[in-house]
């Protein structure tokens, strides 16, 4: 499927993250039960979750970027601890780090 599931990286990551504050513009004018006409807009989230990690594919290697599909569209710190983990472990043993 050759996609990012880390919000911004790449050419082809998740356009409709399931995310209120990623969802809905941000001049809205919005109560708490207007939010549904945004979790079933076709078009792209209005504000960009930058670094989101979503939930990722199945087994099979299938995503389905629909707002509406939280199993998979749904970001989540538990899903980025392990990305955290190897970035700071490498951070801290890179020789470049050292220097700065």
């Amino acid at each position: 499927m050759k996609m990012s599931y880390l919000v911004r990286y790449g050419s082809n990551y998740p356009q409709q993250v399931h995310h209120r504050g990623s969802s809905i513009p941000v001049d809205a004018d919005t109560g708490c039960s207007d939010g549904f006409k945004w979790l079933y807009s076709p078009d792209p989230n209005p504000n960009v979750a930058v670094g989101a990690l979503v939930g990722g594919p199945f087994q099979n290697d299938s995503y389905t970027d629909i707002r509406n599909n939280s199993m998979q569209g749904e970001p989540s710190t538990y899903n980025s601890a392990l990305i955290v983990a190897l970035l700071s472990g490498l951070l801290s043993t890179s020789s470049v780090a050292k220097h700065l």
